[in-house]
């Protein structure tokens, strides 16, 4: 396989993984409301297309833009979508910790969850899902 890393120090990289999170968190949000406004899908089977498209958004931007892989996309997005999972769990766990436990307002807890989910995304994705290793390929 021909290598399509490029040199990226970790600063830009997770600049451009942020980037791209806004980029798929619009299209979810368009999604959405565009279903439920214009088309009259319950609210919640629209959020779940939204998820699902803001997803499909991220994993392809970030494979090809923020990481630049070239490892085959089974193996990259079934990993991708692993690594995503378990942030919903982390994100769920955070906020339902500061809620309950800690008695913070929801939306401090959601923004303390949102930090500390964009870091383990950003470094789950860096070190496993898109690797040096895995996509057969080392920085130039």
């Amino acid at each position: 396989m021909v290598n399509r890393r490029r040199k990226t120090d970790i600063k830009s990289q997770f600049l451009r993984f942020a980037g791209v999170g806004v980029i798929g968190t619009g299209a979810h949000y368009l999604a959405l409301v565009s279903l439920v406004q214009f088309a009259g899908v319950n609210p919640i089977v629209s959020s779940m297309v939204g998820f699902a498209l803001g997803g499909l958004v991220n994993y392809f931007l970030n494979y090809h833009f923020t990481f630049q892989s070239n490892q085959p996309h089974q193996s990259a997005m079934a990993k991708f979508f692993t690594v995503a999972l378990l942030g919903l769990a982390l994100n769920s766990l955070i906020v339902t910790l500061g809620i309950k436990k800690l008695a913070i307002h929801y939306l401090w807890a959601q923004l303390i969850a949102t930090g500390v989910v964009l870091i383990w995304n950003f470094g789950s994705n860096r070190l496993w899902t898109f690797s040096a290793d895995d996509c057969a390929a080392k920085y130039e």
